[in-house]
């Protein structure tokens, strides 16, 4: 579950699955209030729809960064830095470039680009909490002073060192262009946690500054040791992912292949050119941040898609009974064809096992629990974790690097 709930009052409203969702204002929705109060309508939905044992009173909850105590943070802080000093776990040769636990998991999303969660290796660090996300909405006017960008100690480090550079001019999956003003970075993480991670997988599709063209290396699985780079952008930020973007992809998407068509920009169907998706990685920005396939090697990604997971979170709950479907097939834009997907599909998690989903539904009230509970079966609501999210099932990383910009 994520957040507390906060219910609010506002005259108008509609009913969707027995739950009244409010007519919110203009001014709610550029708030947050309004995604506040969807949020608090998810609570309820997820609760009256959770069999078994899980209840308010025993259900783990995921908080925004800034909700966690300076002890949680720098909690979480060290044990993501424990990650970086355990040897990886990956077979001999399978990536020379994985000198880490942490490189393991940029190496599973580099050559699958699927979601994974790695809580599980966070609380063998000494994590006692659950995988905090990051309100976007919060810092679209200045993402360098977001208490999760800021520099101090409970930050997960700065901005990158402001250097002089031209922004991105990034090519569709339509064969069109869409440009960005520079951020306010671009250089090295100069400041607070992560200003000493060294990166070693890597890049494989990174966007040069002010060019079409873009660093292509098929040999990212080899060791490139260089440092962590951000380049946040309040342009972008204000572009795609305020509340008003969320708030809207949550009432506006009446099914799975709308919310997942808007989400991740799919030219397919939106003629959007990106979506709270994209614009989380391209508010980061820098290496690895907007290289689609390694992004996972900045700490900062884990919480941009622990949001990601909270939006469909909220946008499931408010019809649980309706919205059990996903939608797409195995690989990115279909690119090439392949089968469509289905929750009985295995995902292949390279160090661990291969995951079979096999559900009977998707409960995404078990966002916040472990699959590896002996006793956690398809209905054990308390500790069933994995599940889809939508804009991340692409298994295949064979298509072209011109369309796989905006697939991190």
């Amino acid at each position: 579950m994520f957040g507390k709930p906060l219910y609010l009052a506002v005259a108008g409203a509609s009913v969707v699955s027995g739950f009244t969702v409010p007519d919110f204002g203009q001014a709610a929705v550029d708030s947050g209030l309004a995604l506040a109060g969807l949020n608090s309508v998810a609570v309820l939905g997820a609760l009256t729809n959770t069999k078994g044992t899980c209840n308010i009173g025993n259900v783990k909850v995921r908080q925004e960064w800034r909700t966690l105590s300076v002890a949680q943070r720098k909690n979480f802080i060290a044990a993501t830095n424990c990650l970086t000093t355990k040897a990886s776990a990956l077979a001999s040769g399978v990536a020379p470039g994985a000198h880490s636990l942490f490189d393991d998991f940029t190496y599973v999303h580099m050559i699958s680009t699927n979601f994974i969660h790695m809580t599980k290796e966070l609380q063998k660090c000494g994590y006692n909490g659950n995988l905090p996300y990051w309100e976007w909405g919060y810092d679209v006017n200045s993402p360098r002073n977001s208490p999760v960008f800021d520099g101090s100690d409970t930050s997960l480090g700065s901005d990158g060192a402001a250097i002089p550079h031209a922004g991105l001019i990034l090519n569709l999956p339509t064969g069109s262009t869409i440009s960005f003003p520079p951020g306010t970075g671009g250089g090295c993480v100069t400041q607070g946690p992560f200003s000493n991670l060294t990166l070693h997988l890597g890049p494989v599709v990174l966007p040069e500054y002010g060019s079409l063209n873009a660093i292509f290396n098929p040999n990212g699985h080899l060791d490139n040791p260089r440092c962590l780079k951000r380049d946040l952008n309040p342009w972008v930020a204000q572009q795609w992912t305020t509340f008003r973007n969320t708030t809207e992809l949550i009432l506006e998407s009446s099914n799975i292949f709308e919310f997942n068509t808007e989400l991740s920009s799919d030219p397919r169907g939106t003629n959007n050119p990106m979506g709270v998706h994209g614009g989380g990685h391209f508010t980061i920005g820098g290496d690895p941040g907007a290289d689609p396939f390694i992004a996972s090697n900045d700490p900062a990604f884990w919480l941009h898609h622990a949001q990601i997971d909270r939006v469909y979170w909220i946008w499931q709950n408010l019809d649980f009974q309706n919205r059990q479907g996903v939608n797409g097939t195995n690989t990115f834009l279909n690119q090439p064809p392949s089968a469509s997907t289905t929750v009985e599909d295995l995902l292949d998690v390279t160090r661990s096992a291969v995951l079979a989903l096999g559900v009977d539904r998707i409960d995404s009230i078990g966002l916040l629990f472990f699959v590896d509970d002996p006793s956690a079966g398809k209905d054990s609501r308390c500790h069933w974790n994995q599940i889809l999210v939508p804009g991340e099932l692409k298994s295949n990383s064979t298509h072209s690097a011109s369309s796989s910009i905006l697939g991190l």
